[in-house]
C-alpha cells in the first residue's frame, strides 16, 4: 500500500431515508388531533351506533309483525295466513276428490254415498268408525276381496300400484272427499247441467251413535241379513201402533235407479196393510221401514223390512197404525223416502 492510499479517508456508509409509517399527505402528517377533530370523530361514531341501533330495532319488529301475519293472532281464529293457506289446499284437495269420485264411484255407491249397486258411504256410523282413512287406503288398494274376501267383488282394484286407473295423489284426493265434514264446503261443476254448485261433505264431526248402536258389519252384505221386526204381541204394543181391525188394502210401490216411484201413501187408521216393493235395480239391495216424522226429519224407527236385492218382488205386512203421519224409508238407502198419513 502506497503513501497516499493510506493518508485517504475511510469510506463513509450510504444512509437510505426511512419508510414513512403513514400514507397521508405530509402537510397532514406535520398537524396532530385538535379537539374539534376528536369532537367530530366521537360524533360521527355515536351517529354510527345510533342508525345501527334503529336498524336493528326495524329488523326485529318486522320479525314480530311476520311472526303474528303468519302463525295468527292469539286467540283470534282466521288471522293466520299458514292456516288459511293450509285450509285453501286441504278444499281444493276435496275439491279433486269429489270430481274424481263423481266419474269414477258415482255409478255404483250414488252421487251422495248414498249407495246402489256398492255399498252405502254417507252414513254416519261408518264414517265415525269404519270408512276410516286407513281403511279406505286398503280398499283402493286392494279392491273388494279386502271387504268380505270376495274374489269376484265388482269393486275392482284403483291405486295404479297394483294395475289401476289412479296414482298416489288421486287416491289421497278420493279419500278426502268421501272424509270431508259437512262444513267442507267446495265449488264444483254440476256433471249434469255443467253450472257451477257448491257440494258439501258428508261425515258430522258432532254426531254421536245411539247408546243401543251395533258396531258396523266388517262385511256390508251382512246389513242384508236383518229380519222384519216382530209384530207387537201382549200388551207392550207401541203408542203408535193400534190394535188391527181388519185389513187396508196392498200398496205397489216400485224401485226406480234409487228412489221410490211412490213417494205418498195413504191408509185407513187401525188397519193393518201390504206394501208389495217391486225391486226392479237388478242386483241392488232396497227394503222398507216405518219411522216417526218427517221426510226431512226421520225419526224413531216403528217397522223394519227385510232387505232384499233386484230383481225381485217383496211383501210386507205392516201392522196397524194409528191416525197420523209417518215415514216409509229404504233402510240401504236414505234418499229412498216417501210419506206415510194414516187417517
Amino acid at each position: 500500500m502506497t503513501d497516499e492510499q493510506r493518508n485517504l479517508p475511510a469510506p463513509s456508509e450510504k444512509r437510505v431515508p426511512p419508510t414513512p409509517r403513514l400514507s397521508s399527505p405530509a402537510p397532514i402528517q406535520t398537524h396532530g388531533l385538535t379537539a374539534e377533530r376528536a369532537a367530530k370523530i366521537v360524533s360521527q361514531s355515536g351517529s354510527s351506533r345510533m342508525a345501527a341501533l334503529l336498524g336493528v330495532a326495524i329488523v326485529t319488529l318486522f320479525v314480530i309483525v311476520y311472526a303474528f301475519y303468519d302463525q295468527g293472532l292469539p286467540g283470534v281464529v282466521g288471522s293466520s295466513r299458514l292456516e288459511a293457506a293450509r285450509e285453501e289446499q286441504y278444499l281444493e284437495t276435496v275439491k279433486r276428490g269429489y270430481n274424481l269420485y263423481e266419474a269414477n264411484c258415482a255409478r255404483c255407491h250414488g252421487a251422495q254415498g248414498q249407495g246402489g249397486i256398492g255399498p252405502v258411504l254417507n252414513e254416519q256410523g261408518k264414517l265415525l268408525s269404519h270408512l276410516t282413512p286407513s281403511y279406505l287406503m286398503n280398499v283402493l288398494t286392494v279392491g273388494g276381496r279386502y271387504i268380505c274376501g270376495d274374489a269376484n267383488s265388482l269393486m275392482g282394484v284403483w291405486a295404479d300400484t297394483n294395475g289401476g286407473p289412479l296414482n298416489y295423489r288421486e287416491i289421497e284426493e278420493l279419500i278426502a272427499w268421501v272424509r270431508a265434514s259437512n262444513s267442507d264446503e267446495v265449488e264444483v261443476r254440476d256433471p249434469a247441467t255443467g253450472e257451477l254448485v257448491k257440494v258439501t261433505g258428508w261425515r258430522d264431526p258432532a254426531y254421536v251413535p245411539a247408546a243401543d248402536a251395533t258396531p258396523v258389519p266388517a262385511c256390508w252384505k251382512d246389513a242384508f241379513a236383518v229380519s222384519p221386526s216382530p209384530a207387537p204381541s201382549g200388551g207392550s204394543v207401541s203408542p203408535s201402533v193400534a190394535p188391527s181391525g181388519g185389513v187396508g188394502g196392498s200398496y205397489t210401490i216400485v224401485a226406480m235407479g234409487v228412489k221410490f216411484d211412490l213417494t205418498t201413501l195413504t191408509v185407513d187408521a187401525g188397519k193393518s196393510f201390504q206394501i208389495v216393493f217391486d225391486n226392479q235395480d237388478a242386483g241392488i239391495p232396497h227394503n222398507v221401514a216405518i219411522h216417526e216424522g218427517s221426510v226431512t226429519s226421520v225419526g224413531k224407527e216403528l217397522y223394519l223390512g227385510a232387505i232384499f236385492p233386484g230383481i225381485a218382488q217383496q211383501t210386507y205386512d205392516i201392522p196397524a197404525f194409528n191416525a197420523g203421519s209417518y215415514v216409509f224409508i229404504c233402510t240401504v238407502h236414505p234418499n229412498m223416502v216417501g210419506t206415510l198419513t194414516v187417517k
